[in-house]
């Protein structure tokens, strides 16, 4: 049968279409005849994903990234992508953006959710989630590491500035100098404990000796004490704690006034009164001594006595 110029020219004009769309298809990651899910996820950052990544569950490939666009004003953009019929999951599962390696790539996984809600359908947008990558994390972690390094290292450097301000010629040679001394200081020190050093050797039979009686003393000494606790020397202790507990309220009777001991240390007119006697019995010794013709007369052979004249400048007479 032969076939017209027109039909061939039909056929390869339909076949070159369906090629088309198959290397279309292709292209753009998604298979034809696929019978899948579409799914979107919304994230402010996509951080380099790229259409055609693979899409997975719990590690196994399950589909793949179709589109990746701009969703609105504010910058975020919507992740168009396919999963297999074969896997159903709660439509409350996480599509989470992931590093793929050490060195970069980004790839979006599932975290399915099994429970009563109902399953992820076509069309339906899924809860999103960005895990951190290594880069990212070592970014946050050093980040403030470098911070407290660069203030460490500004400190340092205000510290030796200021170091070398107070530095100067004068103090380094006065520091040179008490380094100096130190030293000279050091080397005495060794000398003087060389020279105990001979001491101590040269008269260790005497310190031993010294110790060794210094050990005996408190020996007799540990005897002393239990010989006088045996003697009754706590019993002593205590007749004259007693005998002091007694003197004390005696001195205190005598402050309150009772007792005549109380009386004549606390009236001060009997005290003035006696103060007064003793001054009169002192005058009367004294005038007795000077004058003793006032109150003794002997009469010799019945010669007439003599008046008593009074002597001038007499202590009586002032005391009057």
């Amino acid at each position: 049968m032969k076939l017209s110029r027109e039909i061939k020219t039909g056929i390869i004009v339909i076949g070159g279409v369906l090629l088309f769309i198959l290397g279309f298809s292709y292209l753009k990651s998604s298979p034809l005849f696929d019978d899948s899910k579409t799914l979107y996820a919304i994230y402010p950052h996509v951080q380099g994903l790229q259409t055609g990544t693979p899409v997975s569950i719990n590690g196994l490939s399950v589909g793949t990234v179709n589109d990746i666009r701009r969703l609105d004003n504010k910058g975020n953009l919507v992740v168009t992508f396919s999963v297999n019929n074969e896997f159903s999951f709660s439509k409350n599962s996480t599509a989470e953006l992931y590093d793929t390696g050490i060195i970069g790539g980004k790839g979006l996984q599932i975290i399915p959710v099994f429970d009563a809600s109902s399953l992820a359908q076509s069309g339906d947008t899924l809860i999103t989630l960005t895990r951190p990558g290594l880069t990212e994390l070592a970014q946050q972690k050093l980040t403030p590491l470098f911070k407290k390094f660069e203030s460490a290292v500004t400190d340092a450097d205000s510290v030796l500035l200021n170091v070398n301000e107070v530095l100067d010629t004068k103090t380094k040679k006065d520091l040179q100098n008490a380094i100096t001394g130190l030293s000279n200081l050091m080397v005495s020190l060794e000398s003087s404990g060389a020279v105990l050093n001979r001491l101590l050797k040269s008269n260790e039979k005497k310190l031993d000796s010294s110790l060794t009686n210094f050990e005996t003393l408190t020996s007799n000494f540990a005897k002393l004490s239990d010989s006088l606790n045996n003697a009754g020397l706590g019993r002593t202790l205590a007749s004259l704690e007693g005998t002091v507990a007694n003197l004390d309220k005696l001195m205190a009777k005598i402050e309150g006034g009772e007792g005549t001991m109380g009386a004549l240390m606390n009236n001060k007119e009997l005290y003035n009164n006696l103060n007064n006697a003793s001054k009169e019995l002192d005058l009367l010794l004294q005038d007795f001594r000077l004058n003793p013709k006032r109150y003794v007369n002997v009469s010799v052979f019945g010669k007439k006595q003599k008046d008593y004249a009074l002597p001038e400048n007499d202590p009586a007479e002032k005391n009057e």
